[in-house]
């Protein structure tokens, strides 16, 4: 407890010395933008049997598929710009998700529509989804990506931070 108190009397001291463009330069923010589409799919698992495939997916398994209104949170971290007083221009980060992830989702058969699922065989679980769009935004956002969060239902949802 000491040693903590210490370091933050520290820390305190440091920081009073700053002046207010310094103390504005080291503030890291976390940003976050949502963004909702509808998709429909099938977990299905190429390495499983039907019977299998029917005993871990259950009803989801359903050769018909079914669909959810899914709810994308991006959250990005990084330094407030002193001029502008941004991480990013929130215009950007919308034109960005839109782009690389609502336009190739939204309204789509995530396993016969999303060239990603198709070729790589995997099952479009809400994981997979989540790593897969950390892939599609990175490239755009690379060092302020911090975090995808995909909300399949409003009890399940999935957080994927690139590792």
């Amino acid at each position: 407890v000491v040693v903590v108190v210490v370091v933050v009397v520290g820390w305190l001291v440091c920081y009073k010395g700053l002046t207010m463009a310094e103390k504005k330069k080291e503030r890291i923010v976390l940003l976050q933008r949502r963004e909702r589409f509808s998709a429909c799919h099938r977990l299905h698992s190429f390495e499983l049997t039907d019977e299998q495939n029917k005993e871990v997916y259950g009803k989801c398994n359903n050769p018909n598929g079914h669909g959810h209104n899914y709810e994308l949170i991006v959250t990005l971290k990084g330094p407030v710009n002193p001029v502008t007083g941004m991480v990013i221009n929130l215009s950007d980060l919308k034109k960005i998700m839109r782009e690389k992830v609502i336009f190739l989702l939204d309204h789509k058969n995530i396993d016969k529509d999303v060239e990603y699922f198709v070729q790589e065989r995997i099952p479009s679980t809400t994981e997979n989804l989540a790593i897969f769009i950390w892939d599609q935004l990175y490239s755009s956002l690379s060092s302020l990506l911090y975090e995808v969060r995909v909300e399949e239902t409003e009890n399940n949802f999935v957080i994927y931070r690139g590792e």
